[in-house]
C-alpha cells in the first residue's frame, strides 16, 4: 500500500513539474514571439518608408539676401502628404551694403572698428506659415534618401530697426550715437566723422512694424539613417511682399517685394501620437 501511495505521489509531482516546465516554455515562446514582432515592426518603421505621425525640427537657411533660423512642427496626413507649421526669424540684407573697416587712435592706442556705410535700417522679418510636403521619392532602405516637394505660405511681420552709428558731432565736439533722420543726414553720411557701428542692441526703441505675406517653393532631401530622426537638406526660392517700402540703404532704391533662393538644413525627431 505504501509503495502504491509513493508511486502516486511521484506521478503527481512529476506531472506538476512537467506542467510547470511546459508553462514556462510556452511563456518563453510567447515572449520571444512578441520580441520578434517588435523587431519586425521596428525594422519596418526604421528601414522602410517613413510613416511616423508627428515631427519636430529646428534649422537654419542661407539665403541669397540674408539668413534665417526656424522651428517646424509637422503632422503626417497620409503616406504621400505631410502638413507643417513654421516659425521663422530672418534678416534681409541689401546686395549693395559693404562693410567698411576703420583704424583710429582712441588716446590710448590704435583701435579697429567697422560699419556699413550708407545703411539706414536693419530689416528682420518674423514669419509664421503653413505648408505641404508631398512625396516625390520614398526611402526604401536605411541608406536611401526621401525626396519631397514643398509649397508653403503665410504672414510676415517685418521689424525695421534703424542702423546706429558712432559718430563725432563737431557741433559739440563729442562722440554720440545717431540713426538716420533728415536732421542727422549730413553727419550720418560723412565718413570723416564715423567711428563705427553702434552695435546690435541700439536702435530697438525706434523699431517700426511692417506687415506682409511670404511664400516659398522647394525640394527637401531627408538622408537620416533611421526614420525617427530628421536630417534634411532643403533648396528652393522664397518670395515676400510688404505693405510699405523697406528702406535698407540711404542711397539705394527702396522696394516692397523680395525674392531670393535659399539652402537650408534641419535636424529633429519623429514620433507617433
Amino acid at each position: 500500500m505504501r509503495k502504491i501511495t509513493l508511486l502516486l505521489l511521484l506521478l503527481v509531482a512529476g506531472s506538476a513539474v512537467y506542467a510547470q516546465n511546459d508553462s514556462r516554455e510556452q511563456k518563453r515562446k510567447e515572449k520571444e514571439a512578441k520580441r520578434l514582432q517588435r523587431i519586425s515592426l521596428f525594422s519596418e518603421m526604421e528601414e522602410g518608408e517613413n510613416m511616423y505621425e508627428r515631427e519636430f525640427s529646428i534649422g537654419g537657411r542661407l539665403n541669397t539676401n540674408g539668413w534665417s533660423g526656424f522651428l517646424e512642427l509637422a503632422y503626417r496626413k497620409n503616406r504621400d502628404k505631410v502638413r507643417y507649421f513654421q516659425l521663422e526669424f530672418s534678416e534681409i540684407k541689401h546686395p549693395k551694403q559693404d562693410k567698411t573697416s576703420l583704424l583710429y587712435s582712441d588716446g590710448f592706442g590704435l583701435t579697429s572698428s567697422s560699419y556699413f556705410y550708407g545703411k539706414k535700417n536693419n530689416f528682420y522679418p518674423v514669419n509664421i506659415g503653413y505648408g505641404i510636403r508631398r512625396l516625390i521619392g520614398g526611402k526604401a532602405y536605411k541608406q536611401g534618401v526621401e525626396i519631397q516637394g514643398i509649397y508653403y505660405g503665410g504672414i510676415s511681420l517685418g521689424l525695421l530697426k534703424p542702423y546706429v552709428l558712432d559718430v563725432l558731432d563737431s557741433t559739440y565736439n563729442q562722440r554720440r550715437y545717431i540713426h538716420y533722420t533728415p536732421e542727422t543726414a549730413d553727419l550720418f553720411t560723412d565718413p570723416g566723422n564715423i567711428y563705427g557701428s553702434g552695435g546690435f542692441t541700439r536702435g530697438w526703441e525706434y523699431v517700426t512694424l511692417v506687415p506682409g505675406l511670404h511664400a516659398k517653393l522647394g525640394v527637401r532631401f531627408d538622408w537620416a539613417r533611421f526614420n525617427h530622426v530628421v536630417s534634411a537638406l532643403e533648396v528652393g526660392v522664397n518670395a515676400a511682399y510688404y505693405t510699405k517700402t523697406i528702406d535698407i540703404m540711404v542711397l539705394e532704391e527702396d522696394k516692397k517685394f523680395f525674392l531670393n533662393a535659399y539652402l537650408g538644413i534641419q535636424f529633429g525627431k519623429r514620433w507617433n501620437k
